[in-house]
């Protein structure tokens, strides 16, 4: 059956339909295993991160995903038109430039690349790969590493986590005279931690809904933990608040903020939201001396390093094109990426 790749990202949908569609961790099994199941879908592998959703798979028609997407989200015309869809070569060859870095936010950066072999290795164990799909992965893992061995296309912010810290600087001046709390203490918040670390910052605080794991990033930084019910205490203090946690709601409202800013006096409050679904509810950004940037306000980083890598993405791409001609065989002539239709068909699986 024909290869497809259907999805959208931060390219093509803002963070308020992203967050919409994402499908949480505890989720993700159940989902796939049901892509699976529907009519017409003999392979599936569902990838779910802060910047995009994507099913890749093979089915009789790409149409089959977005039957299931329809069922499980109801679809609106709207965010139908921010799918794109991509069969056979033109599939991998998005994949490649996925796992390369290439399509990211944050132009090199490197969790796309672990994100996708878990998204992998999940839908193999479940049972919803096959002959096309592993020869797929396998190979676009291959690319993935020869892009990071033989281009630079890693210099500079190369996570979502270092960016968020340059966004900081850029806001805030020299962070060694800061202090910062992170919320949430997964692999994203390690990352942005070691980037804080790396630039200075001379006090870190650590709040996570598990206290071990925030007690454990801490002690690897050299800062501190509290208990998550007691961070809306800490930011009296604190200069940079960022925030990842797995919440399926806001963690940061106004009613946590305005508090706070009857005692700092003016000082100004920088808080960076990397989560999908938010966090930070927007509407502390109204208040005076509160600065909020979310995961959308990270694009401009992302532009500039592009700007600076532009004869790298060229290498890139030339290794992509290169690494295409083993995937063929597997492929039989198919239909250049298309658009989606412009209302999907009511799905009876729910």
């Amino acid at each position: 059956m024909p290869l497809f790749c259907l999805g959208l990202n931060h390219q093509t949908a803002p963070v308020e339909i992203r967050e919409r569609l994402a499908i949480r961790d505890s989720e993700l099994d159940g989902v796939v295993q049901a892509l699976r199941a529907h009519p017409g879908v003999e392979e599936a592998v569902v990838l779910s991160t802060c910047n995009r959703v994507e099913i890749y798979g093979s089915a009789d028609t790409a149409e089959r995903a977005f039957e299931f997407l329809n069922g499980k989200f109801a679809l609106d015309a709207e965010v139908t038109r921010d799918f794109y869809r991509h069969q056979q070569l033109p599939a991998a060859r998005h994949l490649f430039r996925v796992v390369s870095g290439l399509d990211s936010m944050v132009l090199g950066e490197t969790e796309i690349f672990g994100q996708v072999k878990a998204a992998y290795a999940r839908a193999k164990e479940a049972g919803t790969t096959s002959r096309t799909l592993n020869k797929l992965f396998q190979q676009a893992f291959r690319v993935g590493k020869l892009v990071r061995t033989h281009t630079r296309i890693q210099q500079g912010a190369t996570s979502v986590g270092a960016a968020a810290v340059e966004l900081a600087e850029k806001i805030f001046g020299d962070l060694r005279d800061s202090q910062v709390m992170i919320l949430g203490a997964g692999e994203i918040s390690r990352r942005t931690a070691q980037s804080l670390q790396s630039r200075g910052a001379k006090s870190l605080i650590v709040a996570n809904r598990t206290f071990d794991r925030a007690a454990e990033l801490a002690q690897e930084m050299g800062g501190r933990a509290v208990h998550f019910d007691q961070w809306p205490e800490e930011i009296l203090g604190v200069d940079v608040v960022i925030s990842s946690t797995a919440a399926p709601h806001y963690v940061i409202t106004p009613d946590h903020v305005k508090p706070a800013l009857r005692k700092r006096h003016g000082r100004p409050l920088f808080l960076i939201d990397i989560a999908v679904p938010r966090d930070i509810d927007p509407a502390v950004n109204e208040f005076d001396g509160v600065y909020l940037y979310d995961i959308d306000a990270l694009e401009q980083l992302a532009a500039e390093a592009r700007s600076r890598r532009e004869q790298e993405i060229l290498n890139c791409e030339s290794i992509i094109e290169a690494e295409l001609k083993s995937i063929e065989p597997l492929l039989s002539p198919g239909a250049e990426p298309g658009r989606p239709p412009a209302s999907p068909q009511p799905s009876t699986l729910h």
